[in-house]
């Protein structure tokens, strides 16, 4: 894999200019995207339509889309050779990333209830992002980043790294009560209710964007913080089209809930 990249790159310096640029890329990304979902919702669950393509089996898609986002970053890490990734931060950071995909790419998927076929489209552009997002931020980590030993004592990292668990906690606390809302077999909608989602429509949501936004904090590079501010971009508007949704679909829906942020928005 080293041999395979050297012909690629004719430098480090070169591959590290590389990296930046996908990063700097992915923020532009996030912006276009921004006004894009301005006028149209994420074509995928409760909003897919066949114009985004034919229909993949959920649990088939959601298993390999986001398989690259586990499976690249594994080839990166034991398949090719840097001293950074020896260093206890860049360790760290790294584990904080394998434990969000393990999670979504190998068992995630296999405990998917019901739910709507995802659109071609959407599919594809979900594989090639984590792709494109699992190389960015491993390849980073495990090969360039510098961190001091003293790094894992910093107030950034010891508080990223907290908002990090609270935000994957959540992440999986919230999949799993919208999991218990359907008996084997059912594919309807309910109001969800228990944990962060007596507060918030989007609760898993709000669990993703703070895991990201904790793993930029702690991570202090121009890599983690575009994918925070992709998936905040994308995590936020399905947010507030959940709860459009779920005040337009349900009468007695809790009219204190907000969107994405208790008490606030």
């Amino acid at each position: 894999m080293d041999s395979l990249l050297s012909r690629l790159f004719s430098s480090e310096e070169e591959e590290m200019y590389i990296l930046d640029c996908m990063a700097y890329l992915m923020v532009f990304m996030a912006a276009c995207t921004f006004i894009t979902l301005l006028f149209e919702n994420v074509p995928y669950g409760r909003y897919a339509t066949s114009k985004y393509g034919f229909p993949v089996n959920v649990r088939f898609a959601w298993f390999v889309q986001e398989l690259p986002a586990f499976a690249v970053p594994l080839i990166l890490v034991f398949w090719t050779v840097s001293a950074k990734i020896s260093l206890l931060p860049n360790r760290l950071l790294v584990v904080m990333y394998f434990c969000h995909y393990i999670q979504r790419s190998l068992i995630y998927p296999f405990l998917i209830r019901g739910g709507k076929a995802t659109p071609f489209a959407s599919f594809v552009l979900a594989f090639v992002f984590c792709i494109y997002n699992g190389y960015m931020q491993i390849r980073y980590l495990s090969h360039y980043a510098e961190y001091p030993a003293s790094w894992v004592t910093r107030p950034c990292f010891i508080t990223g790294s907290a908002l990090w668990l609270v935000g994957w906690l959540v992440n999986v606390h919230s999949d799993h009560i919208l999991r218990s809302l359907r008996k084997p077999g059912e594919t309807g909608y309910k109001i969800p209710t228990g944990g962060m989602f007596d507060y918030v429509s989007g609760a898993n949501f709000l669990g993703e964007i703070t895991e990201w936004a904790g793993f930029a904090l702690a991570a202090h590079s121009v890599h983690s913080l575009a994918f925070a501010i992709f998936t905040t971009v994308v995590l936020a508007s399905r947010a507030v089209a959940h709860h459009k949704w779920y005040l337009t679909k349900f009468e007695d829906y809790p009219k204190s809930r907000k969107a994405l942020i208790p008490f606030l928005f």
